[in-house]
């Protein structure tokens, strides 16, 4: 009965389910319309209010993250194997995912079930950040679409243009903080799951 009376935190008690990675429920913290910045408080589970987004940017999809994953050493290892740099460490968040949706979702604290096609491989400060890109599952537009390269080239470039200019000032910046050195497909994004799991039971357990 006690268990009953408290939420779950959303990073550490929410259970991706019995299908992970190929088919997982996942945190929402933002949607498109959200023009604040919104995060999980790790320490409380609650939703945090980060900052104002900047400038025009506007998530362009839901966006949240996967429960019971870290961005740690796996994490970082496998990314300095796919781009041959050196010197990188997980960002020590949760691996974080875009869900296209074609019906509209209004706010975030949410889970959804998710199912991922694919992601960008992004460099934050020499920080392993991917950004694990999914589908609603059963979303009457999406539903069909099994791999990344089956999307739209348009709405891939807003996603990485997203990523690429949401932390940018707005005049021309020769070291751009942020950096996509890769879009991937759906059995390297499983791989990047897997690898923030070993990094989460790594650490929390």
């Amino acid at each position: 009965m006690a268990k009953q009376l408290f939420v779950a935190h959303p990073w550490h008690g929410i259970d991706p389910g019995p299908n992970s990675p190929q088919e997982m429920d996942v945190f929402i913290e933002m949607t498109p319309t959200d023009t604040m910045k919104y995060e999980v408080d790790k320490g409380s589970g609650y939703i945090r209010v980060d900052r104002p987004q900047k400038y025009s940017n506007q998530t362009p999809c839901l966006y949240g993250f996967i429960p019971k994953t870290h961005s740690a050493e796996h994490s970082a290892e496998r990314c300095m194997a796919k781009t041959g740099k050196t010197g990188i460490v997980g960002d020590g968040d949760p691996i974080d995912i875009c869900v296209l949706s074609s019906i509209p979702i209004n706010h975030g604290n949410i889970i959804v079930t998710a199912v991922p096609i694919g992601g960008l491989r992004m460099i934050d400060k020499d920080e392993a950040d991917d950004k694990i890109i999914a589908i609603l599952k059963d979303d009457p537009v999406f539903a069909p679409i099994k791999d990344i390269q089956d999307l739209p080239e348009t709405l891939v470039n807003k996603l990485r243009h997203y990523f690429l200019t949401y932390k940018a000032i707005p005049v021309v910046n020769e070291n751009p903080l942020v950096e996509i050195t890769e879009v991937y497909g759906r059995e390297e994004a499983l791989e990047v799951v897997k690898a923030g799991v070993q990094d989460y039971f790594k650490h929390f357990f």
